[in-house]
């Protein structure tokens, strides 16, 4: 097994990973409410629990990975009353968009994928368990709501006290509950919507609260604790903090060992979301650029650090990607498995063991593509190739890659000529100067002409 470390965002710090069970992994993620494309974010969020998981089963785990889907929402029943469709239709329609779209960016299936509506006798159950133990209760109103003051451990993973909830809290319009900061865990159906979506209760008709069904299903299919939770860091309060207190409130122990959070994805400084109005589909991205320079752009942060969305750092993503492809150009692996005592290999390792480090396993892949600019050797193509298929890269061969992103760019082949110039530094750096003029007349041929510049650049123009 690994020497893995996880950032436990209940701990505050790197935590070293001991499964629960020898061998094998138990992790969910708080997955998509369907109603609209998924956009970067989304993304974002897919592309990190993606790596993990990849990791873990590269490390020899046996992971049974849960992703749910929140098919039951405000926002789900308002959209399908604008469209004039049932709700199941909408979220079919937008789960196939999704799984297109993760699909296309090499995010893998997760194991098992819940959708809520398939669990409210299960959140049915958790209620009564949590009313039995006076931690919920129905209110004036109708709806059930969880009392947050009797679960001693509220606002551990946030960080929040009671006091600092309440002194922030507004003014609440619900007069159903008996506290502000109770939350509610089953909404009673109203009499003005007749067409209301609706289950039947002990407390009356009606449907889950968001926070339950995530404690009800990820129960259901790990058991009552398992090893690792993650979802943005825009859940870690107060979804995650809720489902803690639900559950640890339930069952009498702890819930889960690993919390862990993604950052953001930021355009001009602002958290990347539909409120703002600041979001980019995956599909109109992936109308512009390839979906491997899309997982390559997202692999290039770590995780937990914030994402800035540009053109121009895609367009950057893709010249650094072709470099990866171009050098493998012409050379073959030599079929053998990968070697993961070489010590590229075991420096990879030790950046995907420290908390999932991408980045610094990426500079690993680049440092593999200058000793193959140089060598050329076919035990390095392999090394190159396998390492990078760990984290879902370098599928393709070079011609079909490059022949996709020159296209994707434009007509004028830009991508392709950045990236036989970066070639050519690599192998003037190393000191290769046989390979470095070999390129400079591939394009001359093409009718590029180099300038080197003083500084050490090299400027292009078309003869």
């Amino acid at each position: 097994m690994s020497n893995l470390k996880i950032y436990n965002t209940l701990a505050r710090d790197k935590q070293t990973f001991v499964p629960m069970e020898a061998g094998k992994v138990r992790m969910y993620v708080c997955g998509m409410t369907i109603y609209d494309y998924c956009h970067i974010g989304h993304a974002r969020m897919m592309m990190a629990f993606d790596v993990m998981y990849r990791w873990l089963m590269a490390s020899g785990y046996e992971v049974t990975y849960a992703r749910n889907i929140t098919d039951i929402d405000d926002k789900i029943i308002k959209r399908a009353v604008e469209n004039g469709e049932t709700i199941s239709q909408l979220t079919s329609r937008f789960t196939r968009y999704m799984d297109e779209d993760t699909g296309a960016l090499g995010i893998l299936p997760p194991t098992l994928t819940p959708r809520a509506t398939e669990y409210v006798p299960q959140m049915l159950a958790l209620i009564e368990t949590l009313e039995s133990k006076d931690l919920a209760y129905q209110g004036t109103d109708g709806d059930v709501n969880y009392a947050v003051r009797n679960f001693p451990h509220y606002g551990r993973l946030s960080g929040k006290s009671l006091d600092d909830l309440r002194a922030g809290e507004r003014v609440d319009i619900n007069t159903g509950k008996r506290d502000p900061l109770d939350f509610v865990l089953w909404k009673a159906s109203k009499e003005s919507e007749p067409d209301e979506v609706k289950w039947d209760s002990k407390w009356g008709k009606g449907r889950p609260g968001w926070h339950i069904e995530c404690s009800a299903m990820c129960s259901a299919l790990l058991g009552e604790q398992f090893d690792i939770h993650g979802g943005g860091a825009d859940l870690q309060f107060p979804h995650h903090e809720n489902e803690i207190a639900q559950s640890e409130g339930a069952f009498g122990h702890a819930m889960v060992n690993y919390w862990v959070h993604n950052g953001f994805v930021r355009v001009d400084n602002e958290k990347m979301s539909k409120s703002l109005g600041n979001f980019f589909t995956i599909r109109d991205v992936l109308k512009k650029y390839d979906a491997e320079v899309i997982r390559f752009f997202i692999l290039r942060a770590h995780y937990r650090s914030p994402l800035n969305y540009s053109d121009a750092h895609l367009d950057d993503a893709r010249v650094a990607l072709t470099r990866l492809y171009t050098a493998l150009d012409g050379v073959e692996g030599d079929g053998l498995a990968l070697d993961w005592q070489e010590p590229h290999a075991a420096r990879f390792a030790e950046a995907m063991d420290d908390d999932f480090n991408t980045p610094v396993a990426l500079a690993v892949l680049f440092d593999l593509a200058s000793e193959l600019n140089k060598s050329k050797a076919p035990a390095v193509a392999r090394q190159l190739k396998g390492l990078a298929a760990v984290i879902g890269l370098l599928a393709r061969s070079s011609q079909q890659f490059l022949q996709a992103v020159v296209g994707d760019a434009d007509s004028s082949g830009d991508v392709a000529i950045a990236a036989a110039i970066a070639q050519r530094a690599e192998a003037k750096k190393a000191r290769n100067f046989a390979e470095s003029d070999k390129i400079r007349a591939d394009l001359l041929a093409a009718g590029i002409i180099l300038e080197d510049k003083p500084d050490g650049t090299t400027n292009w123009r078309r003869a």
